[in-house]
C-alpha cells in the first residue's frame, strides 16, 4: 500500500484503463489544459493528446449528448461534470437517452459510459452549488450510481465503472479530493453494488456512503469509548444497493442508523428504511433512526452549514436514541 490523494486515486483509475483500451476518452469543462478544475486530469492532455482528452464549452447538454452518442457508436467516455450541480442541465441526456437507449433498442445500443464529478457541500459555495442528487439518479432504471468514500475505493470502484457496460454516474466529494488514503499497488477491481462492513460491531447498525462515511466513523469511535460497538458499512453504490449486507448486519444488532448527506423526502434513507422493516422487522428492537441534511437549501455560513448537515453529534445522538429506546 502506498498513500494517494482522492483525485490522484480517481486518476490512475482514468489512465489506466486509457492505456489498456484506445476507445476511452474523457471530456468536459478545463478537463485538458487546466488539467480539471480540481485537478484530477492533470498531466492527462500530455500522455493521451487532444483527441482524448477533451475541453468543451460550458454546455454540459450538448457534451453529455455526445458521449451518449460516442458510447453507441462503440466508444467508452467518461464525462465530467465540474459538479453534478451542473448535471441538471444535461439531465434530459442522463435519464432519457443514457439510462434507457438500451432497454427502448431491445439491447441492440449499450450505452457503456461514465458521467462522473463531484456532489454536495463543498464548504460556502451556497445552495445553487451544494446539492447531493444521487437519489434522483438511483431513482432511473438503466443507471448504475457509485460513490467512493477513500481514494482506494474510488480507485478500484472508477475502474470497474469505466469498464462496465451501462451508463454509470460516478459522484465525488469536492471535500475529499486532497485526502490521502491506502491504495493497493498495481491492479484491483471493486465490484459495483458490493456493500463493505468497515467495522464489526454488535450493538447497532450504521449504514452510509461518500465522505459522509468521514462522520460515521469518528462517530463510532466515540461510541466506543462509551461502550458501544457500532457495526458501520459502507454502502459503496446506491444502484444497486447491497440489501443482503444490510440485512445481515440487523439481524445481528437489532437496530439500525442511515446518515446521508440529501434531503430527507424520498431519499437514500427512506429506501433502505422501508427495506429493512420489511425483511428485518422482527430483529428491530427500536424504530430505524435516520440523519440527513436539514429540509433547507444551504445556507452560506458556516455556523448555519454546521447545524444543517449531518455531524457527529446528531449521529451518536440517534444511536442513543435506538439504544436507549
Amino acid at each position: 500500500m502506498r498513500e494517494i490523494q482522492f483525485r490522484e486515486a480517481l486518476r490512475e483509475a482514468m489512465s489506466e484503463e486509457m492505456r489498456k483500451d484506445e476507445n476511452i476518452f474523457i471530456m468536459g469543462e478545463e478537463v485538458a489544459q487546466y488539467n480539471g478544475a480540481y485537478k484530477v486530469t492533470q498531466g492527462m492532455l500530455d500522455e493521451f493528446g487532444a483527441d482524448r482528452v477533451i475541453d468543451t464549452p460550458i454546455a454540459e447538454l450538448g457534451f453529455a449528448g455526445i458521449g451518449v452518442g460516442a458510447a453507441m457508436n462503440g466508444l467508452r467516455p467518461i464525462i465530467e461534470f465540474m459538479t453534478f450541480n451542473f448535471s441538471l442541465v444535461a439531465i434530459d441526456q442522463i435519464i432519457n437517452s443514457a439510462a434507457k437507449m438500451k432497454s427502448m433498442s431491445g439491447g441492440q445500443f449499450e450505452v457503456p459510459m461514465v458521467f462522473r464529478g463531484p456532489t454536495g457541500n463543498a464548504g460556502q459555495l451556497a445552495a445553487q452549488h451544494s446539492q447531493n442528487f444521487e437519489n434522483w439518479y438511483a431513482n432511473c432504471p438503466g443507471l448504475k450510481v457509485v460513490i467512493p468514500s477513500n481514494p482506494k475505493d474510488a480507485k478500484g470502484l472508477l475502474k470497474a465503472s469505466i469498464r462496465d457496460n451501462d451508463p454509470t454516474i460516478f459522484m465525488e466529494s469536492e471535500l475529499m479530493y486532497g485526502d490521502k488514503g491506502p491504495v493497493p499497488e498495481g491492479e484491483y477491481i471493486i465490484p459495483i453494488g458490493q456493500a463493505e462492513v468497515v467495522r464489526e460491531g454488535a450493538d447497532v447498525t450504521i449504514v452510509s456512503f461518500g465522505k459522509m462515511m468521514k462522520v460515521v466513523n469518528q462517530a463510532a469511535e466515540e461510541l466506543a469509548k462509551e461502550g458501544i460497538n457500532a457495526e458501520v458499512i459502507d454502502l459503496k453504490t446506491v444502484r444497486p444497493i447491497d440489501y443482503p449486507t444490510l440485512v445481515e448486519s440487523v439481524k445481528k444488532t437489532n437496530r439500525l442508523v442511515i446518515i446521508e448527506e440529501a434531503w430527507p423526502l424520498a431519499s437514500i434513507s427512506t429506501e433502505l428504511t422501508y427495506h429493512i422493516q420489511k425483511h428485518a422487522f422482527d430483529y428491530l428492537d427500536a424504530p430505524v433512526q435516520r440523519i440527513t441534511n436539514r429540509d433547507v437549501p444551504l445556507p452560506y455560513a458556516p455556523t448555519l452549514i454546521e447545524a444543517v448537515l449531518p455531524n457527529v453529534k446528531r449521529t451518536i445522538d440517534a444511536v442513543k436514541a435506538v439504544m436507549y429506546k
